[in-house]
């Protein structure tokens, strides 16, 4: 058995593991009781700590460094670099310490679903501290072992290959373009079709929802559709779990949340089942991965096409008169300054990332204290969008990641907003009648143009490439800002 195939053996079961893992945590989103919290903590932290041991034990060192000579195909010797990138990253940090910060994370996940809509930022702040003091322990340890700035060797988890200084250089030319362009929308804008009114029942949402995650292609035999605190998806690519959260007086929130979340699905379903538990058959980061969603939900379903083809599936939901698409579009596609990132129009979105980019980092570096973060962050919402958040809630409170321990994700949100939209621009050239195939409600051409050029390529290629190989050239904000004027001043 050569060194490479014991490799293989070890991932898929590390993989497995990971697996695991992700069906606890989405256990604890969905239906765990609060008082199973912590015991899931115990659970969650033994498993992480075991696949600590397995991949950092003596012998994967040395298997690596045997394999590097043995003949490989294209894909194996892609997949022996990701296991190289795996080890780097788990090796350089203590058992106890991944152990003690799954601990953190998970009690501190738990205070903060208490503390969100208590509005109540002191009853989280001491878990919070824990947590991004054990952040930075771990972040100055991988720094030193991979030579990277303690931010970046926490973004490398999330974004492999990520910079922040690239990236800060791409959020400067947002950051200058998007104040001018934000008034010019604003000034253009009309008044807002009068809509259809609540109440919307759950049941029909939920009915909506599933009917249009079956015509984007999701695969039902191999996913489900839940509700949780905060729309996520997690699973396997071989059952994926997606959630959503419901307002009876709006259905808008929950029917993109579910056509967002069913984007990441279809990544997963995607990926190629041959490498099903091998690094190289991991989705390629998570600037990939949020393009997958924005894709679907900001490109494909925000098109005054889709709401065309949206109104009479609406119509039929919820009954009554006055669904019209281009009312839907004109009224959903208003831009305004918001408190909330998951409610934001594109416009607007990216001062929300720019925001949680900026503060982050802060955060870690040591230049910003806990507890200043909500003064602080009010400052930048007034500063970005010109509006302050009346209480911990609508601010600093509103995501779950800094809770979760999960620094240096933030930034992939808008560089999967830019990469979803290369990405559809170079398929609307693929496949001319691409928004004639959206407005009659076919996804399958677009998805099918995804399978080949995205999903299919799974961790084969670094994200650069696959988007040059995709649409011909490396990441370019200039597609993106093109297609926000062309949305919004046209």
């Amino acid at each position: 058995m050569t060194s490479y195939r014991k490799l293989e053996s070890l991932f898929a079961r590390l993989s497995h593991l990971d697996q695991a893992t992700g069906f606890l945590h989405w256990d604890m989103s969905a239906v765990m009781p609060e008082g199973g919290a912590a015991s899931r903590g115990e659970q969650l932290a033994t498993l992480k700590s075991l696949s600590h041991e397995l991949l950092t034990a003596p012998a994967t060192k040395d298997w690596l460094d045997v394999a590097e000579g043995e003949d490989l195909d294209h894909w194996q010797r892609a997949n022996l670099s990701e296991m190289r990138r795996d080890w780097l990253h788990a090796s350089a940090v203590p058992g106890p310490l991944v152990e003690e910060l799954s601990k953190a994370c998970s009690a501190c996940e738990m205070i903060w679903r208490q503390a969100r809509p208590a509005s109540d930022f002191a009853q989280v702040a001491e878990p919070l501290g824990q947590v991004l003091a054990l952040t930075r322990q771990v972040a100055e340890i991988k720094s030193q072992a991979l030579g990277l700035s303690p931010y970046d060797a926490l973004l490398d988890q999330y974004e492999p290959g990520g910079r922040s200084a690239e990236i800060e250089i791409l959020f400067a030319d947002l950051g200058a373009f998007l104040p001018g362009f934000l008034q010019d929308v604003l000034s253009r804008q009309g008044p807002a079709p009068a809509l259809p009114q609540g109440p919307f029942p759950v049941a029909k949402q939920k009915a909506l929802g599933l009917a249009l995650m079956r015509n984007m292609g999701f695969d039902f035999a191999h996913g489900r559709l839940d509700e949780s605190l905060h729309p996520f998806c997690g699973g396997t690519p071989d059952d994926v779990r997606i959630t959503t959260r419901y307002d009876e007086q709006n259905f808008l929130p929950a029917l993109f949340g579910v056509i967002h979340e069913t984007g990441h699905a279809l990544y997963e379903q995607g990926l190629p089942a041959e490498w099903r538990h091998q690094p190289v058959g991991r989705a390629r980061g998570m600037s990939l991965h949020e393009s997958q969603s924005l894709l679907m939900e900001m490109q494909a379903c925000r098109s005054r096409g889709f709401f065309r083809h949206l109104a009479p599936l609406l119509a039929g939901e919820f009954g009554g008169a006055g669904w019209d698409g281009d009312d839907l579009y004109a009224a959903t596609m208003r831009v305004r300054p918001d408190f909330i990132r998951v409610d934001a129009d594109e416009v607007t979105y990216p001062a929300h990332v720019i925001l949680r980019f900026r503060l982050e980092k802060a955060l870690i570096a040591g230049d910003l204290d806990l507890a200043g973060l909500p003064s602080a962050w009010n400052q930048a919402m007034r500063d970005l969008l010109g509006i302050t958040p009346p209480d911990d809630r609508r601010g600093c409170l509103q995501d779950i990641h800094w809770f979760d321990g999960a620094f240096g994700y933030f930034p992939t949100y808008s560089l999967g907003a830019m990469t979803a939209a290369q990405l559809f621009d170079a398929a609307g050239k693929d496949i001319p009648s691409l928004a004639e195939h959206i407005e009659a409600g076919r996804f399958a051409p677009l998805l099918s143009w995804l399978r080949r050029k995205v999903h299919g390529q799974a961790s084969l290629l670094s994200s650069g490439e696959l988007l040059r190989q995709a649409t011909g050239k490396r990441l370019d904000a200039e597609i993106f800002k093109a297609h926000l004027r062309r949305r919004y001043l046209n």
